[in-house]
């Protein structure tokens, strides 16, 4: 992410397109958004134009085109010899985008002419986020024509709104999609510029304001977010004055069997360092001097049956588990679950991983059913695989049974919205992990993760995240947010460690995330 993002709420292109309407009910005219937005452009692309040499601006048939006439105008302003190009024909342009290529005043020549030699820098106005098919003909080759001259020469492609061919609201290919050094968007991020492979393929990212009024949002009433401080960070649990360990929670982690005890090691020091005032690793007899031997400030207790975990969990004050890491996959662990769902009290939270997930793949309706008959606030945290096991392609649970077909199924569907719809059908936040991570609620609210860096991609980081989720509901925040605060604190203490980073750095480093968070 190039600017910072502070603006928050995310836009799908319906929403958006509402938003054009909102404006011009308020007196804006579609004219003066393109104007605008063409100034944005070409603000952006004087910025990585080489010196001296053409600037080739390529316009579609609809508004993302109108808006590449009004950046080809102000760039020859500018002094840039410009050179326009037009998928489609001059007469057949209406509204806005007409009256934009009037403006342009100059040569407009056809697509299929399109000389990329000696040229600079390209700005491409072919499509935007609202392509309903997959390009093909004309378009594919023009799309790879230039993403071949840009491989070629290193020199930059500038994309409006989005690279031509990425999907705005899923963030996939349509066929083939500009690979772009810059993409300049307007008023609001879209789903597709946070999730792969459309967050790759539109780079750096700028968000420009062309004049649409803030008040648009209270209508649309986004319900999908870039995750960051702003959306959570007054939620935050703070110790007073009057603050003692016990007011800040206590979480349970459950650890596994002697060579597996590593996870749930790493998970417990995670939640005591997001500020659980105690944690508890409930451990087999047979790991219990492993993990004592390892262990100072995180306490133990002995489980081998899920009656013995009833029993630890009769003290009403471990508000908080952490389940999963490491625990071994299979019937002992589904038990161990099932009796965590069942215990009081009903506002006990749960964090379900790993293993936690895996063993319930023979029937995750067993899973599902159990979470909402227990009432309770559950986190479930898989990464794709084990998101696999649980969910069809769409994000339903699967019944016993389909985990085969689950592998032969291709048609894509936007993470977001599978996320959404396996948090519906589960009845639990989920948190699907991968470069762009999702975080969705039961109620329809999403955040997507857009700025953690790629060497969290290390064994142990998602025990890590596990135990931060779990250190903050301990804490008694809000599921959701805390689900969503985690997350990000997951990404920023690995930006702080930086390349080189294991999963043992990573709560070493909330400390210094915090103070800046507190700050």
């Amino acid at each position: 992410m190039h600017d910072p993002m502070t603006r928050l709420e995310l836009l799908t292109t319906s929403e958006m397109a509402a938003a054009d309407r909102l404006s011009i009910a308020a007196g804006v005219s579609g004219m003066a958004l393109m104007e605008r937005a063409g100034a944005a452009v070409a603000h952006y692309a004087i910025g990585l134009a080489p010196a001296g040499r053409r600037i080739v601006v390529l316009c579609g048939p609809g508004n993302n085109g109108g808006d590449g006439f009004v950046a080809a105008r102000l760039l020859r302003d500018h002094g840039f010899e410009v050179q326009v190009y037009l998928l489609g024909e001059v007469g057949q342009l209406r509204g806005d985008a007409g009256e934009a290529a009037r403006r342009w005043g100059g040569p407009i020549d056809a697509c299929s002419a399109l000389d990329l030699e000696g040229a600079g820098l390209v700005v491409d106005g072919l499509f935007g986020a609202g392509l309903s098919r997959d390009l093909d003909g004309e378009a594919r080759e023009l799309v790879e024509r230039v993403n071949l001259w840009s491989q070629v020469s290193g020199l930059p492609v500038v994309a409006i709104d989005v690279p031509s061919g990425l999907d705005g609201d899923t963030g996939a290919v349509r066929g083939v999609a500009i690979v772009a050094r810059a993409t300049v968007t307007f008023f609001r991020f879209k789903p597709g510029h946070l999730l792969l492979p459309g967050r790759k393929l539109c780079a750096e990212l700028h968000l420009a304001d062309i004049g649409t009024p803030e008040l648009a949002l209270a209508a649309i009433r986004p319900r999908a977010f870039g995750n960051g401080p702003d959306l959570w960070r007054q939620l935050l649990p703070t110790p007073g004055l009057e603050s003692h360990k016990y007011m800040r929670g206590h979480a349970l982690v459950l650890s596994g069997g002697p060579w597996t005890t590593g996870a749930a090691r790493l998970s417990a020091r995670a939640a005591l360092r997001a500020g659980a005032g105690l944690v508890t690793l409930a451990s087999p007899r047979d790991s219990l001097p492993i993990n004592a031997a390892h262990l100072t400030a995180i306490m133990l207790a002995a489980c081998d049956t899920a009656a013995e975990m009833a029993t630890i969990l009769s003290d009403a004050r471990k508000n908080a588990l952490v389940m999963g890491p490491g625990a071994g996959v299979g019937k002992l662990t589904m038990d161990l679950v099932l009796e965590a769902l069942r215990s009081e009290p009903l506002d006990r939270a749960l964090v379900l991983d790993a293993d936690a997930l895996t063993s319930f793949q023979d029937d995750p309706g067993i899973l599902g059913n159990a979470i909402k008959r227990s009432g309770k606030p559950v986190v479930l945290t898989p990464h794709e695989g084990e998101f696999s096991r649980l969910f069809n392609s769409e994000g339903r649970l699967l019944e016993s049974g389909q985990q085969l077909l689950q592998a032969n199924e291709t048609a894509f569907h936007s993470k977001l919205e599978r996320a959404r719809r396996a948090a519906r059908e589960s009845g639990a936040i989920l948190i699907l992990k991968g470069p762009d991570t999702v975080i969705a609620a039961p109620d329809g609210r999403a955040a997507i993760s857009f700025d953690a860096p790629p060497w969290l991609a290390t064994a142990g980081s998602g025990d890590v995240l596990a135990g931060f989720v779990g250190g903050l509901l301990a804490q008694s925040m809000p599921i959701f947010e805390a689900a969503c605060a985690a997350v990000w604190i997951h990404g920023a203490c690995a930006r702080a460690i930086g390349q080189g980073l294991i999963a043992e750095d990573l709560p070493e480093a909330i400390p210094g995330v915090l103070r800046e968070l507190y700050a």
